[in-house]
């Protein structure tokens, strides 16, 4: 695919990814890619009852867009194994991330996470947001708590980069998340905005450390958390900030990067609906991911900033190249599949690993 060949609503969608946090799910998804042409949807567990109706939508999604859109979609989920799971209710969910690291077995990391990959690649989900990096240092329910490892940077690092490579083996991408490091504060960023009042040299020193390794490793994606980090970021969150994308982050990572979710809570109570999306978008994150706005008001929103605005054109050729490129490696393609997935037999190994687990 030539760049040139895309029209600027073209290049703007695919730098957009939405959640389906809705019903209707698939009059949602016509419009979303018809009218929008988002690169990129990322699914909900709400958005299926059973594994038959997640394979009916991803085939429509598939479907609709090679039929309107010139590039293939990216079908994203988050599945990390423990309390996130998005997977259908016929298949078992896995222990975290936290209790698969307390048995010190670095194969039970990389099985859990062949089983996760496998799962989504013969499902025709190409992106997962997964594996946890951040380093635990809080109870196992807050906001990171048993999605990490565990509270050592360097096994971090070593099960992270396992669980990484598992996935993309299996050509699904891993966006290794949520940086610079969300095991930082114990504030949930779905409610209030985390404010770290770190050193900078610290947060490198630790909580980076896991990321930059799986970036010296090969890691393709990374999505950039909420932190306020008051000395690069002063008053606003780092995903919205041109400072920590442009300088501070880029200079560590040239893959694709992702912000969290631009409609959470905490930003909509501070920032409104849609400022966070369009500075998100001006700030330099490659897709903006945000959940699914019911008007159009966005799109109308963030065309009018980029005509204004002659110098964002630059950047975003090279975010839509970037996308492209990610897309062709994965070699992502909007061909359809078939639901034939041996859920008893994935259910099987998933139960090893539950029973050796809880031991």
């Amino acid at each position: 695919m030539v760049i040139e060949n895309l029209s600027l609503e073209e290049k703007i969608g695919q730098k957009l990814m939405v959640g389906l946090c809705a019903k209707n799910t698939k009059e949602i998804v016509y419009d979303l890619i018809v009218k929008h042409k988002i690169g990129g949807v990322l699914l909900y567990k709400d958005n299926y009852k059973n594994y038959e109706e997640m394979i009916d939508l991803i085939n429509y999604i598939k479907k609709t867009n090679s039929k309107f859109n010139k590039i293939p979609i990216f079908i994203a989920i988050d599945q990390e194994g423990g309390r996130v799971n998005r997977m259908p209710p016929e298949i078992l969910n896995l222990p975290s991330c936290n209790k698969i690291a307390k048995t010190n077995d670095e194969n039970f990391v990389k099985e859990s996470a062949s089983l996760i990959a496998k799962i989504l690649k013969k499902s025709g989900i190409n992106m997962d947001f997964a594996p946890v990096l951040d380093i635990k240092r809080f109870d196992d329910n807050q906001a990171i708590g048993d999605r990490a490892f565990c509270d050592d940077k360097e096994i971090v690092a070593k099960f992270g980069i396992d669980f990484m490579k598992e996935l993309q083996k299996e050509d699904v991408i891993s966006v290794i998340k949520h940086f610079p490091g969300h095991g930082a504060t114990k504030t949930d960023s779905h409610f209030m905005i985390p404010i770290v009042n770190k050193k900078i040299e610290d947060l490198e020193n630790e909580d980076e450390y896991p990321f930059i390794e799986a970036i010296n490793n090969g890691a393709d994606t990374l999505l950039v958390s909420h932190l306020l980090i008051k000395k690069i970021s002063k008053n606003k969150p780092i995903t919205m900030s041109k400072k920590f994308i442009k300088e501070y982050l880029r200079h560590k990572f040239d893959g694709v990067i992702i912000s969290d979710d631009m409609r959470m809570g905490s930003l909509r109570i501070s920032y409104g609906k849609y400022t966070p999306i369009i500075k998100a978008f001006l700030a330099g994150n490659d897709i903006v991911l945000f959940k699914y706005l019911s008007n159009d008001k966005i799109y109308k929103k963030l065309h009018k900033v980029v005509q204004k605005d002659v110098a964002i054109n630059k950047e975003i050729n090279e975010s839509v190249e970037k996308i492209i490129k990610l897309k062709e490696k994965y070699n992502i393609n909007d061909n359809l599949i078939k639901s034939d997935l041996d859920i008893c037999k994935y259910n099987e190994e998933i139960k090893k690993i539950r029973d050796t687990v809880l031991l």
